[in-house]
């Protein structure tokens, strides 16, 4: 690999003209100048100290002086406050005007120089306007130092505190998604052996009479647990897989119900990869088998329905039971799970409502795709 750096392709971050620090340090020393030096000469003139003849000279004069002590007192306050403000945020002010007075007193020497060198003042007039400028030099510096460090102070304790809220956001938005995941995995570990016990029992009540047909029923458990311990990494799992489920889940029943246990799933293909909570669709089932199927001696017929419309997959399960209210469903309940999980899941988009359709009841279950 060839290391060597493209002169045709510099790196943004070595070159100033592209760094935004740089280039918002150059606009704020541009205005600081410009303005310290208009005001000076606006100051002199108001004053009386120099002639509107002399303006331009004065200009000239004024904002070298701007320029020399403005530049390091910027770079240097900028830096004293992003770091020292802080942790030391009363001696801050104190620092900051130790360094204005060392910059305007140097700046004072250094413009005396340009100014000599450049042929504005001869050499033996160098200490003399060193004194009569020194003075006004460590005001001026002092009054738009200050300033300018107090507005910076402020800006960057500003820019902390946000960067503090921001983060303290963050880590609250990923606390409560572990809770989130937390609670939503206590959830699914009550469902996991309310279902197992059920199937063991259905197991436990055909191994006597038909041993082959126990032993395909054990093979039907061994898969949906598998999927049950799968489905708690995913999250959310495809319809046809969740189908799979009831259909298995319904099977293992038929062998303690017989004739009494009638189903019929109508769910259109189209739909096979629509992603659901996992044994969303079972626990509505499993309500119907242990709530009405058990409890009628005719048994009882369950249909279960899907659709898909205006961005809601909707599945409906429906029985020959007289039906319930939500309200009494508690949430240590298989269906109380669900709608806890749901909430978890899809928060106010999701909804469970249980409807009567003449003598039958539909427990109907909606969430976005």
């Amino acid at each position: 690999m060839n290391c060597e750096t493209d002169p045709s392709n510099p790196d943004p971050q070595s070159n100033p003209r592209a760094n935004p620090r740089h280039t918002r340090f150059l606009l704020k020393a541009i205005w600081i100048v410009v303005g310290a030096t208009l005001l000076i000469v606006a100051l002199f003139l108001s004053i009386g100290h120099t002639r509107l003849s002399e303006t331009g000279l004065e200009l000239v004069v004024a904002f070298i002086y701007s320029a020399v002590i403005a530049l390091p007192s910027i770079f240097l306050v900028t830096r004293i406050s992003v770091r020292f403000a802080t942790p030391y945020p009363h001696l801050v002010v104190l620092m900051q005007a130790l360094v204005l007075l060392c910059t305007s007193v140097a700046g004072c020497l250094a413009a005396g120089l340009v100014l000599q060198v450049i042929g504005l003042f001869p050499p033996h007039a160098y200490w003399r306007e060193f004194r009569s400028s020194a003075p006004f030099s460590v005001v001026i510096t002092l009054a738009f130092g200050l300033s300018m460090a107090t507005f910076e102070t402020m800006r960057y304790k500003l820019q902390a505190t946000v960067l503090e809220l921001r983060t303290r956001q963050v880590e609250q938005e990923r606390a409560y998604k572990l809770l989130a995941e937390a609670r939503l995995s206590s959830l699914e570990s009550r469902i996991h052996p309310h279902f197992l016990f059920n199937t063991l029992n259905s197991i436990a009540a055909l191994n006597p009479s038909d041993p082959q047909r126990a032993e395909d029923t054990v093979g039907k458990l061994a898969s949906l647990l598998r999927f049950s311990l799968n489905a708690r990494q995913t999250g959310l799992v495809p319809l046809n897989q969740e189908l799979k489920v009831v259909r298995d889940y319904l099977e293992i029943e038929s062998t303690r119900f017989g004739p009494r246990l009638r189903y019929e799933i109508e769910v259109p293909d189209s739909l096979a990869s629509v992603r659901v909570p996992p044994l969303a669709l079972q626990s509505l089932v499993e309500n119907s088998v242990k709530h009405v199927v058990s409890q009628r001696t005719q048994g009882a017929t369950i249909q279960v329905f899907g659709e898909e419309s205006s961005g809601l997959v909707r599945l409906q399960v429906i029985d020959d039971g007289p039906g319930f209210s939500l309200d009494a469903i508690t949430p240590e309940h298989g269906i109380g799970n669900l709608v806890a999980r749901l909430e978890l899941l899809f928060g106010s988009a999701a909804r469970l409502e249980v409807e009567r359709l003449g003598d039958k009841t539909a427990v109907r279950l909606s969430f976005p795709v």
